[in-house]
C-alpha cells in the first residue's frame, strides 16, 4: 500500500512570532522555518506503518515555493521514499491546497492519506476535511490511535467527550493529533541519503487547478498584553478584590 503524507513549511514553534510594522502579515525575514509539528507526526505514523510491513511506499507532498524543499528533504530523511512539491506562491488558502492535493491523490492513487490536523501558522484545521469532501473519501480526524486491518483503518479520535473510534474503508484520509506518536529525529546518514531521493516538482497548471484564493488577509495584530496576576492571602481578600476591584461579583 502507498501512503501519501502532506507536509507544510511553517515558522519553527520555538521562534517568537513578530508582526510587520504595517500589520500586513507576519515578519518572516531571517526567521527559522521548520516542518509543521502535526505534519511531523503524520510522517512518523507513515514510517511506522512501513516498518510494520503495512505500507510499501511513502510519498510526501508539499504546496509552496522552492523553500519547501528543505522540509521535504527532512521528511525523506525521516523515512519517506520520494517527494512531490506543487510549485506555488507561499500562502495559498486551505481550499486551494485541498484542490491541489486532490489532484495529486488522483495521480498517485495512495491507499491512505495522512495529514496533520492543522498547521501552527494559520491554525485553520480545514484542509483534511476539505480534501475528504473533494475526493468523497471517508475521514478520521484528530487521530489519537490508528490500526490497519484487512483494507480498513480503525481511527480512535479525540472528541470533547473523550475518545471515539471510527472504522473506515480504504482509501481514507486521517488527520493526526498530538498524542498519536512521538516523532523521531533524522540521523546523519539518513539526512545524507535523503539528498539522493527523488523530489518531483509539479505546477498547478499541470494539475488543472486554479489557486486564485478567495480569502484575503486584511490585517495582522499581536495579541493584547495581559496584566500579571497577583497572589492573595485569604479567601476573604480574594472575595474583596473580586467585588471591589474587578467588580465581577
Amino acid at each position: 500500500m502507498k501512503v501519501l503524507v502532506a507536509v507544510k513549511r511553517v515558522i519553527d514553534y520555538n521562534v517568537k512570532v513578530r508582526v510587520k510594522a504595517d500589520q500586513s502579515d507576519v515578519d518572516l525575514a531571517n526567521v527559522k522555518m521548520a516542518m509543521n509539528p502535526f505534519c511531523e507526526i503524520a510522517v512518523e505514523q507513515a514510517v511506522r506503518l512501513k516498518e510494520a510491513g503495512q505500507a510499501d511506499e511513502i510519498v510526501v507532498v508539499s504546496i509552496g515555493s522552492k523553500s519547501c524543499d528543505e522540509q521535504l528533504r527532512t521528511a525523506l530523511a525521516l523515512g519517506a521514499d520520494r517527494a512531490i512539491r506543487v510549485d506555488t506562491e507561499d500562502g495559498p488558502d486551505s481550499l486551494s491546497v485541498a484542490k491541489l492535493l486532490a489532484e495529486v491523490v488522483k495521480k498517485e492513487q495512495p491507499g491512505l492519506i495522512i495529514l496533520g490536523k492543522q498547521a501552527i501558522d494559520s491554525d485553520n484545521n480545514q484542509t483534511g476535511q476539505m480534501l475528504a469532501a473533494l475526493l468523497d473519501y471517508p475521514q478520521g480526524t484528530f487521530a489519537f490511535a490508528m490500526e490497519l486491518t484487512d483494507g480498513r483503518v480503525n481511527v480512535t479520535r479525540e472528541i470533547d467527550g473523550g475518545l471515539q473510534t471510527v472504522d473506515l474503508q480504504l482509501p481514507a484520509i486521517v488527520t493526526t493529533d498530538l498524542r498519536l506518536n512521538e516523532p523521531r529525529y533524522a540521523s546523519l546518514p539518513n539526512i545524507m541519503k535523503a539528498k539522493r531521493k527523488p523530489l518531483d516538482v509539479l505546477t498547478p497548471d499541470e494539475l488543472g487547478v486554479s489557486v486564485a484564493g478567495k480569502v484575503k488577509l486584511l490585517k495582522v495584530e499581536p495579541p493584547a498584553e495581559r496584566q500579571a496576576g497577583i497572589k492573595v492571602g485569604s479567601v476573604d481578600e480574594l472575595v474583596d478584590k473580586l467585588k471591589n476591584e474587578a467588580k465581577v461579583i
